[in-house]
Order: structure tokens, then sequence, then C-alpha cells
């Protein structure tokens, strides 16, 4: 008796578990356009997880039948993630582009060390969002100005600001018309490249706004198909690799440089919490291009990790 309570428990918690990790693949395949689901499908690849619990759940019930389901939606979330943590496989020719990307909260994170991260990690160069004048300011005192001698700036108050720096020329400065919040591009002229287009995206986060997001991100997808390689992209897309929206913008001539790595989930929000970070919302695109490195920066003073990808690019 006591051994068939203790099956059936097993057999209904492996249930709720299967039921989850269904769930979380409906959100990765949806695009739901409700705000709540947006959200969710945030950390569905937690949900996801579900799928191997259940498995787990089945087997030590002895529930052959159930176990089979999960095993099927467990294959499932495997052909979703694990082309994360596969590097692509071609072959890193071409010259050597280091960027950083960096959200640095209104403009309250400690200036100097996205300076020194910068200089540590050679970047050529700096995307960042939520830029203020004050941290421009902060940021010209920590020698940015040095490092990065060309630049194009759009600070604004709260989280509005974007700016470009950057160790070559830059010409061709766009602010992007169909944003909340200041989206730039530029033309860098590279000494071996020679013209590479940068851009610094911010779409508006879908707890603002949701439906703006959507737009914001069809709008991100519309300019980067209007672009010809090679591109660099440095962005806060307030989406994780579990969104549709996200995914468009990588099914084309470009590539997530985390995915291209194989560098798998880049965990970079919130970072200010000791329960985080749970989720990728900041990402480096590439196209005509391929990806040696990439990884992770703390800041101190933002509740983003800065991302700095090393690159290899061709003409």
């Amino acid at each position: 008796m006591k051994h068939r309570i203790v099956r059936r428990v097993l057999l209904g918690a492996g249930w709720c578990a299967l039921i989850a990790g269904g769930l979380g693949i409906a959100l990765y395949f949806g695009g739901w356009q409700r705000q709540e689901l947006i959200l969710l499908a945030s950390g569905a690849t937690y949900l996801m997880l579900g799928a191997l619990a259940a498995l787990l759940l089945f087997l030590l019930a002895r529930g052959w039948r159930s176990a089979v389901a999960a095993g099927i939606v467990l294959a499932g979330v495997l052909w979703t993630q694990l082309p994360l943590y596969v590097p692509d496989g071609r072959a890193a020719t071409g010259t050597e582009f280091t960027i950083l990307q960096s959200n640095v909260l209104f403009g309250k994170a400690d200036m100097a060390a996205v300076v020194a991260a910068a200089r540590a990690g050679r970047a050529d160069v700096l995307t960042v969002n939520e830029l203020t004048p004050s941290a421009v300011e902060r940021l010209t005192a920590a020698g940015i100005d040095q490092l990065f001698p060309h630049q194009y700036l759009e600070p604004g108050l709260g989280g509005s600001g974007t700016g470009i720096y950057s160790r070559f020329p830059l010409s061709g400065q766009v602010k992007h018309e169909g944003f909340t919040l200041r989206n730039l591009s530029a033309t860098l002229e590279h000494p071996a490249l020679g013209p590479l287009a940068v851009y610094a995206f911010h779409p508006i986060p879908p707890t603002a706004d949701h439906a703006v997001w959507a737009r914001e991100m069809r709008t991100v997808d519309a300019i980067l198909r209007e672009s010809e390689g090679p591109v660099v992209v440095g962005a806060d897309f307030n989406a994780t690799s579990d969104h549709v929206a996200f995914r468009t913008l990588v099914n084309g001539s470009f590539d997530a440089a985390a995915e291209q790595a194989g560098a798998g989930r880049l965990l970079t929000y919130p970072a200010d919490k000791s329960w985080g970070p749970l989720i990728g919302i900041d990402h480096i695109l590439v196209s005509g291009g391929t990806t040696d490195t990439i990884g992770t920066l703390t800041i101190p003073g933002t509740d983003h990790r800065a991302v700095l990808a090393r690159l290899r690019l061709t003409t």
C-alpha cells in the first residue's frame, strides 16, 4: 500500500514537471503577444528543465509509458538548447575585432571600471546603453577619450541614452527613428577591413510596454536586413534567446556571437542580486565574421553584466 502511494506521488509530480517542460517549449516557439507570456518566455529554459525532472521521476516510479512521453519532450528540449553549447565549427579567419557592450543602469555604473574593462579586453568598440550626461563626464574623467578618441554619443536622462565609442574614425552617424530610447549606428573606418557598420540597440523593455517592445524588435530586424557586411551589433535587446523576436534577428545573415562560440546561455541580468543573473538579455551580433571568444564581465554599480566578444571579420 505504501509503495503504491509513493508511486502515485512520483507519477503525479512527474506529470506536473512534464507539463512545465511542455509549457517551456510552447513559450519558446510561440511568439506570444501577451505581456505575461512574453515575460515567462524569458525563462522558458528553466521551465524546460521540468522534462528532465519528469523523466527521472517516472523512472523512479517505474512508469515506463510516462517515461517515454517525458523522453520525447526532453528530446525537443535538447533540440532547442544544445546548439547554444556547440561551436559552429567554422575556422576563425579574418581580422580580429573586439567589441564590449555595457548597460550602465541610468549612468550609475562605475565608469572607471567600464574603461578598465575596455582597456583590459583591448576593445576596438564600446557600445553603451542608459548613457546619461553625467556618465559621459565620468567616462571622460576615467580616460575614455584616450582609449576611444572617436565617439557618437546621444546621452539622455534615465535609460534613454546610448553611445558608440571607437578606436577608429566614425562617419555616417544615424539616430534611428521608431524607438522610444536612442538607438544608434555609425560606419567605422577600419584600416584592414574598410567600412564596418556598428549598431548600438536598446529596445524598450516588455515590462514597460510589451506591444511597443515587439514593434521595436521588428524595427531592429528591418534595419539589420538592410545592412551590408561586415556588421557588429552591441545591444541590450531586453530579450533572451528563448524569445522568437530575438531569434528572428539571427535567422538571416546575422549570428549571435555567443551561439557561434558555443558559449551557451550568457546570463547578464539581474547582476546586482545575490540570486542573479538569471537571464541573458545583452547580446553581440555579427554579420560577415566568426567569434573566437565571448564572455561576461561584472561592472560595479549596474544591474547588467557587460559582454566582451573577440571576433574575426572579413570584408
